[in-house]
């Protein structure tokens, strides 16, 4: 039976067998040192010339980057190794000899690559970005299970968008017009009206013509909706599952934090409660740091940042002007001209990573917003009915994970955050 590098540990003084890659290696003369990967971890493989037969020792002299292997050995524990443990190599069986590797163990341009994506992912560091990528998925998804949220697929094609057409991809569906999906949320509230809390996790696309670090073609999203819940339970709601994430992952993910250099003193903080400013505070900050901003636009990426900067944990700005906001979205009672809506901005300059709003639970209002948006009555009509049959008051945010992600590994850019990222001018690999 095959033992994981991962599981290495609990083999100390045993003799194993291992499925792996090459990583790299290097020979002192009589010593040849092999590092091995297999998806699991990494382990540092030591052949001694004199204590193995000379056919496994050209065996291993034979071995390039990525070839492929079975290897024998005894595990030994080795406080100097990086992963605290190495193995002293007995034999070899080799499964393939890899071609000359296009990536080699030095710096290649952003281009390049994104070229070989199929094979830059096998590094340390991507390897590490995407095992965080699943832990934060894993600890999203228990989380809200355990909050009694219900996961519900909602349809990828759909007849009409959810915020306006000009951001999505169109397709034919048979004799009809149909679009990739921007956002479930639409479907989610009806799946709440059924279910109370429900969440959808799945691919989202939004044909922005956008070359930001922030900004993918194809993302994913994690969107709850509530049943009777109002805007001030769904903020308690958002900052307890992030600090949850946050936290889940600085003790899960020591190692892989420590591979790509993340400092985590500024995770440490992302604890719940977290402040809060409304849009209108946010415009006095805004002018008042030297960033001259008019009320009633939308923030951009400099904005988020700026506003970011003066908090050292994610910070809720709420009520936004209706006007720069969805459709669906809520007015303040007191003051309709807003809404009850809020954007959790991360710290360090990454920007909105969830939008969510108290939905609006009046037909006749909504009625009204269909024709202020110009929107086909027809298409929506089933979505009227959530609010014709037995409406309530209900809530929902969608959180972006590549937006997360970067957040937490502090990364450059969102394209190291999927293992196949879509851009604008990149559909390859």
């Amino acid at each position: 039976m095959l033992v994981r590098i991962g599981n290495i540990a609990e083999h100390v003084g045993e003799s194993v067998k291992l499925g792996a890659w090459l990583y790299n290696k290097r020979s002192s003369g009589k010593i040849q040192f092999l590092q091995l990967r297999d998806g699991t971890g990494f382990i540092q493989g030591v052949l001694v010339k004199n204590q193995v037969s000379p056919e496994v020792w050209e065996r291993a002299r034979q071995l390039t980057q990525e070839s492929s292997l079975y290897v024998r050995g005894t595990v030994r524990r080795d406080e100097r190794a990086p992963g605290g443990y190495e193995l002293d190599v007995e034999d070899i069986e080799i499964i393939q000899i890899a071609e000359e590797y296009p990536i080699a163990l030095k710096k290649h341009g952003v281009d390049f690559l994104m070229d070989h994506r199929h094979l830059w992912i096998r590094t340390p560091r991507q390897r590490a970005i995407l095992k965080i990528r699943a832990e934060i998925i894993r600890a999203i998804q228990d989380w809200l299970d355990g909050q009694g949220f219900t996961l519900v697929d909602p349809p990828i094609l759909t007849p009409s968008a959810c915020e306006g057409t000009t951001t999505l991809f169109s397709t034919r569906y048979f004799d009809e017009e149909a679009f990739l999906t921007q956002s479930g949320q639409l479907y989610m509230e009806a799946a709440a009206m059924a279910l109370g809390r429900v969440y959808s996790f799945g691919p989202t696309f939004r044909a922005e013509k956008s070359k930001t670090r922030r900004h993918l073609i194809e993302f994913w999203m994690i969107e709850p909706e509530m049943a009777f819940t109002e805007h001030e339970e769904s903020l308690r709601i958002q900052e307890e599952l992030v600090s949850h994430v946050v936290q889940h992952v600085l003790r899960a993910c020591r190692d892989e934090l420590n591979t790509i250099g993340r400092d985590t003193a500024p995770l440490e903080r992302v604890k719940s409660p977290f402040p809060r400013i409304t849009y209108d505070e946010a415009v006095e900050l805004l002018n008042r740091e030297g960033m001259p901003f008019e009320w009633g636009e939308d923030f951009g990426a400099p904005h988020e940042t700026k506003i970011a900067e003066s908090f050292d944990k994610p910070v809720f700005v709420t009520h936004y002007p209706a006007k720069v906001k969805a459709f669906y979205m809520k007015p303040d009672p007191a003051r309709p001209e807003v809404v009850l809506c809020a954007d959790l901005i991360a710290p360090e300059g990454y920007g909105e990573i969830i939008g969510g709003s108290q939905r609006i639970d009046d037909p006749e209002l909504l009625r009204q917003r269909f024709v202020e948006h110009r929107l086909p009555r027809e298409a929506y009509e089933w979505y009227l009915d959530l609010r014709r049959y037995g409406t309530v008051p209900h809530s929902g945010f969608g959180l972006g994970l590549e937006r997360t992600v970067a957040w937490i590994c502090g990364l450059d850019h969102v394209r190291e955050t999927i293992p196949f990222p879509r851009m604008l001018n990149r559909l390859y690999p």
